[in-house]
Protein backbone atom coordinates (compact mmCIF):
# COMPACT_ATOMS: atom_id res chain seq x y z
CA UNK A 1 0.00 0.00 0.00
CA UNK A 2 1.18 3.19 -1.03
CA UNK A 3 1.66 6.26 1.81
CA UNK A 4 -0.45 8.78 1.58
CA UNK A 5 -2.23 11.29 4.43
CA UNK A 6 -4.98 8.78 4.30
CA UNK A 7 -2.79 6.08 5.50
CA UNK A 8 -0.74 7.97 7.57
CA UNK A 9 -3.78 9.48 9.25
CA UNK A 10 -5.28 5.63 10.27
CA UNK A 11 -1.89 4.59 11.28
CA UNK A 12 -1.01 7.69 13.79
CA UNK A 13 -4.87 7.63 15.18
CA UNK A 14 -4.77 3.72 15.34
CA UNK A 15 -1.44 3.69 16.88
CA UNK A 16 -2.76 6.84 19.15
CA UNK A 17 -5.21 4.67 20.36
CA UNK A 18 -3.40 2.12 21.72
CA UNK A 19 -0.66 4.21 23.48
CA UNK A 20 -3.20 5.69 25.16
CA UNK A 21 -5.21 2.45 26.19
CA UNK A 22 -1.50 1.42 27.72
CA UNK A 23 -1.26 4.76 29.29
CA UNK A 24 -4.82 5.03 30.60
CA UNK A 25 -3.95 0.77 31.60
CA UNK A 26 -1.07 1.51 33.50
CA UNK A 27 -2.73 3.82 34.98
CA UNK A 28 -6.20 2.48 36.60
CA UNK A 29 -3.62 -0.26 37.80
CA UNK A 30 -1.50 3.08 39.23
CA UNK A 31 -5.35 4.86 41.02
CA UNK A 32 -7.26 2.17 41.52
CA UNK A 33 -4.86 -1.09 42.03
CA UNK A 34 -6.97 -2.48 38.83
CA UNK A 35 -5.45 -5.71 37.79
CA UNK A 36 -7.18 -5.87 34.76
CA UNK A 37 -5.47 -2.60 33.75
CA UNK A 38 -8.84 -1.03 32.36
CA UNK A 39 -8.05 1.42 29.76
CA UNK A 40 -10.58 4.38 28.75
CA UNK A 41 -10.80 6.45 25.48
CA UNK A 42 -12.95 7.90 23.41
CA UNK A 43 -13.60 7.96 19.79
CA UNK A 44 -13.10 11.64 19.09
CA UNK A 45 -9.44 10.63 20.16
CA UNK A 46 -8.97 8.34 17.07
CA UNK A 47 -9.05 11.84 15.04
CA UNK A 48 -7.24 13.98 16.92
CA UNK A 49 -4.31 11.14 17.49
CA UNK A 50 -4.75 10.85 13.11
CA UNK A 51 -4.16 14.30 13.27
CA UNK A 52 -0.19 13.95 13.69
CA UNK A 53 -0.40 12.90 10.19
CA UNK A 54 -0.25 16.49 9.19
CA UNK A 55 3.58 16.88 10.59
CA UNK A 56 4.89 15.16 7.59
CA UNK A 57 5.73 18.16 5.99
CA UNK A 58 7.43 19.73 9.29
CA UNK A 59 9.01 15.86 10.01
CA UNK A 60 10.23 16.29 6.23
CA UNK A 61 11.87 19.50 6.99
CA UNK A 62 13.37 19.13 9.97
CA UNK A 63 14.74 15.62 9.30
CA UNK A 64 18.29 16.74 9.32
CA UNK A 65 17.84 19.10 12.64
CA UNK A 66 18.50 18.23 16.45
CA UNK A 67 16.24 15.95 17.95
CA UNK A 68 16.04 18.14 21.02
CA UNK A 69 14.74 20.55 18.55
CA UNK A 70 12.74 18.56 16.58
CA UNK A 71 11.04 17.19 19.81
CA UNK A 72 10.24 20.60 20.87
CA UNK A 73 8.30 21.74 17.56
CA UNK A 74 6.60 18.38 18.08
CA UNK A 75 5.52 19.12 21.80
CA UNK A 76 4.37 22.24 20.86
CA UNK A 77 2.30 21.14 18.03
CA UNK A 78 0.81 18.37 19.93
CA UNK A 79 -0.02 21.18 22.98
CA UNK A 80 -1.64 23.42 20.44
CA UNK A 81 -3.89 20.56 19.02
CA UNK A 82 -4.52 19.40 22.49
CA UNK A 83 -5.56 23.14 23.32
CA UNK A 84 -7.55 23.91 20.37
CA UNK A 85 -9.31 20.28 20.25
CA UNK A 86 -9.75 20.10 24.30
CA UNK A 87 -11.81 23.90 24.04
CA UNK A 88 -13.93 22.95 21.31
CA UNK A 89 -14.87 19.65 22.27
CA UNK A 90 -15.56 21.77 25.84
CA UNK A 91 -18.08 23.92 23.96
CA UNK A 92 -20.12 21.17 23.05
CA UNK A 93 -19.77 18.97 26.33
CA UNK A 94 -17.93 16.31 24.98
CA UNK A 95 -14.20 16.59 26.29
CA UNK A 96 -12.74 13.01 27.07
CA UNK A 97 -10.26 14.51 28.86
CA UNK A 98 -10.18 17.06 32.04
CA UNK A 99 -6.67 17.72 33.39
CA UNK A 100 -8.29 20.61 35.97
CA UNK A 101 -7.40 18.43 38.93
CA UNK A 102 -3.70 18.14 37.78
CA UNK A 103 -1.11 20.45 39.50
CA UNK A 104 0.03 21.83 35.93
CA UNK A 105 -2.84 21.92 34.34
CA UNK A 106 -3.70 24.66 32.06
CA UNK A 107 -7.38 25.27 31.36
CA UNK A 108 -7.86 21.65 32.12
CA UNK A 109 -7.32 20.93 28.34
CA UNK A 110 -3.42 20.96 29.12
CA UNK A 111 -0.98 19.31 31.32
CA UNK A 112 2.49 20.85 31.16
CA UNK A 113 4.03 17.83 33.35
CA UNK A 114 3.03 15.18 29.99
CA UNK A 115 5.44 17.78 28.25
CA UNK A 116 8.31 14.45 28.08
CA UNK A 117 5.44 12.08 26.76
CA UNK A 118 4.61 14.42 23.95
CA UNK A 119 8.31 14.64 23.00
CA UNK A 120 8.57 11.26 22.71
CA UNK A 121 5.91 10.75 20.98
CA UNK A 122 6.04 13.47 18.53
CA UNK A 123 9.89 11.41 17.68
CA UNK A 124 8.15 8.05 17.58
CA UNK A 125 5.20 9.59 15.11
CA UNK A 126 8.60 11.58 13.20
CA UNK A 127 9.95 8.07 12.48
CA UNK A 128 6.18 6.49 11.43
CA UNK A 129 5.74 9.33 9.24
CA UNK A 130 9.16 9.32 7.52
CA UNK A 131 9.27 5.37 7.09
CA UNK A 132 9.30 4.19 3.36
CA UNK A 133 7.33 1.24 4.72
CA UNK A 134 3.27 1.38 6.00
CA UNK A 135 2.24 -0.42 9.02
CA UNK A 136 -1.04 -1.25 8.05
Amino acid sequence: MKKNLFTNFVTCGLLGWCMECFWTGLGSFRSHKDPELTCHTSLWMFPIYGSAALLTPICKRLKNTNALIRGGIYTICVFLTEFCTGECLKKFKACPWDYSKAKWNIKGVIRVDYAPLWFLMGLFFEKILLSKKTIL
